[in-house]
């Protein structure tokens, strides 16, 4: 889900706090969605049709995250993409979270509680997502789409970034998600938050004695 991409590590390098750091900022990541849900402010664009799926089915919004995302990696196939640890918990940790934070979390009253619930999920995501990111142990399922498509084309990936999102956006769209100012302002906010946060959290590569 985020843009950034980091070469994956073996696992073998700092397990135990990889694997906690990938958990813990998939949950965070859940949560911050249910709170942009909450806020009603408008959503990611992924979430966008996530949340127009939900409203023309009888499937709950963490299922529906789910299903569209092995759907996805049905398409890295083609594209030779190889799945890590932290793709498969992609799926699984933010299909669980987002639905009880959903459950947890009351909608707000007023407009000024809307848009500190939206503000926060947008901030609270950025952190989520340099956390999972920088654990290394693989892209998620929409990340993997992105850098395979790029790959396999020649385009940049910010084009095959932009030309995925507008997609799934207009879908959603149509399909009935939220579209609003907090689309927007996730859209020019999380590279940024995103990239602010990676240093603080990111695994890096253990330094090899020069012999």
């Amino acid at each position: 889900m985020a843009a950034i991409e980091l070469r994956t590590l073996p696992l073998s390098h700092d397990p135990a706090r990889r694997l906690v750091q990938l958990v813990a900022g998939l949950a965070l990541y859940g949560t911050s969605m249910a709170m942009q849900i909450r806020a009603t402010l408008g959503l990611n664009p992924w979430d966008v049709l996530h949340e127009g799926l939900t409203a023309q089915t009888p499937l709950g919004f963490g299922l529906i995250t789910a299903v569209t995302g092995v759907v996805v990696l049905l398409l890295w196939i083609p594209l030779r993409q190889r799945p890590g640890i932290g793709t498969v918990a992609n799926v699984l940790v933010i299909a669980v979270t987002v639905d009880l934070a959903l459950a947890l979390i009351p909608a707000p009253g007023g407009l000024a509680a809307r848009i500190a619930l939206m503000t926060g999920g947008i901030v609270l995501n950025g952190v989520a997502s340099a956390a999972y990111v920088g654990a290394r142990l693989g892209p998620g399922p929409r990340d993997g789409l992105m850098t395979g498509l790029a790959a396999r084309t020649g385009r940049s990936l910010r084009l095959v970034r932009t030309g995925i999102e507008v997609t799934v956006l207009a879908a959603g769209w149509l399909l009935g998600g939220t579209v609003g100012v907090g689309t927007v302002l996730y859209a020019l906010a999380i590279g940024p938050l995103t990239q602010l946060f990676l240093p603080f959290v990111v695994v890096r590569e253990p330094v090899r004695p020069v012999v």
